[in-house]
């Protein structure tokens, strides 16, 4: 009985320092405008990135698009594959990975893995161990241990896998078979995913270094591992990444910014939208300054409800500043994309939630670049069109259920 008592005591503190933490209450002295020299400056140095210029980028939609491109560049590895994920769950997607790893590592290669201990969990013992076998080298991240549990809320959503240190490959998706194909009756998830080459992929190369380092004792200096990186386009990109470890996290300042700073429009693409307080008047702010602010959520067919119920619960004070929010319809998406102003767009593993933006590792690449800002709003208008607007008198009826539950899910404001 003791050890429950002092369990149960642990668990209480736990959730009092979750709901009862003070936020940072985020706002900008001055708004700059996304397209001004005085925004890039500031935001460089706020974040600490630099922009890299001649990238060249590849829009990939959904997983029959994504995967069989990320399996072909494995395939080609001549020196390395890195790849960390918190989803990497077993299925044909994953086995398909497997399959073009071990191959490589058989050749030589070096073929490294770090999985969160949780999202991944489900792997199992036997692909685990055909990698490791194939002279893979695969780490979980924070795996759960009593000594470890003060950093059990910390997790890697990070979803990376980076070639030979040239080709890498960002955005919603882990591995799993959700992504690829219909499963009991559910068509498979919406998502985005970029292929870069160029020297924004030494910055993603860096990344994951950082939780390598954390996982295996490793600081990865070989000369394979890092090589010299020359233009491969014309598009300029700049590294956003994100961890616990700082308070004020750059993904989330590059978000208020570019929102206080909008003229013209912002389109949010994001599967679990809980802005805080501070994001949702910022959001406000922008849309009774006349800028056309658009989300696209989830609709019915989530794999949140909870999540959802709560992010409907803030639905009414964004709908009366006049943001548009619309639910979509043919199925989960999971695409995480925010457009502003036909200038900027970021894309990576960062959801409109606290948990994205205080607890987990993410990565996101924000590009200055027309080509890369209009296909992915063609994207952005196609999810649109398959979506149903929720308007005010439409979210005012709402079911009694649901006003009933909402105010009980506001726990996941704090904690989503």
């Amino acid at each position: 009985m003791t050890w429950v008592f002092i369990i149960g005591l642990v668990l209480l503190w736990v959730l009092v320092v979750i709901l009862f933490t003070p936020r940072i209450d985020y706002q900008v002295t001055t708004p700059l405008r996304p397209d001004s020299e005085e925004f890039l400056q500031v935001i460089q140095a706020t974040c600490q990135a630099a922009v890299h210029a001649r990238n060249r980028v590849e829009i990939l939609a959904n997983g029959a698009q994504f995967y069989p491109a990320m399996r072909d560049a494995v395939q080609q590895a001549q020196g390395s594959v890195h790849l960390e994920a918190y989803i990497f769950q077993p299925g044909e997607a994953a086995d398909m990975l497997i399959d073009a790893m071990v191959m490589r590592a058989r050749a030589g290669v070096d073929v490294r893995l770090v999985l969160d201990s949780i999202g991944s969990a489900g792997l199992g013992r036997a692909r685990t161990r055909r990698l490791r076998e194939a002279g893979c080298r695969l780490y979980f991240y924070q795996p759960i241990l009593w000594y470890r549990l003060h950093r059990l809320n910390n997790r890697t959503h990070r979803e990376l896998l980076i070639v030979d240190g040239r080709i890498a490959f960002t955005g919603g998706a882990g591995v799993a078979d959700w992504w690829l194909k219909d499963e009991g009756g559910r068509p498979a998830w919406r998502d985005t995913m970029v292929r870069i080459e160029g020297p924004i992929a030494g910055a993603l190369q860096g990344v994951f270094a950082e939780n390598w380092l954390a996982s295996s004792g490793e600081i990865l200096t070989s000369p394979r591992d890092w090589p010299k990186l020359g233009p491969a386009g014309s598009t300029e990109a700049m590294l956003v990444k994100s961890s616990p470890s700082d308070r004020a996290t750059s993904s989330r300042v590059v978000f208020q910014m570019l929102v206080e700073g909008a003229v013209s429009e912002i389109d949010i693409s994001t599967p679990y939208f809980l802005p805080d307080r501070a994001l949702r008047r910022a959001l406000a702010r922008a849309a009774r300054r006349g800028v056309r602010v658009r989300v696209v959520v989830p609709g019915a067919l989530t794999d949140q409800r909870l999540v959802r119920l709560a992010s409907r619960r803030m639905y009414g004070e964004l709908l009366h500043a006049g943001v548009r929010i619309y639910e979509y319809r043919p199925g989960m998406t999971h695409v995480k994309v925010l457009l502003v102003d036909g200038t900027w767009v970021v894309i990576g593993t960062t959801n409109i939630d606290n948990r994205s933006f205080e607890h987990n590792d993410e990565v996101n690449v924000a590009f200055r670049e027309a080509a890369v800002t209009t296909a992915l709003r063609r994207d952005f208008e196609a999810d649109l069109a398959e979506s149903d607007e929720v308007t005010g008198e439409r979210w005012r009826r709402r079911s009694r259920l649901e006003k009933l539950v909402g105010p009980v899910c506001w726990i996941l404001e704090r904690q989503q």
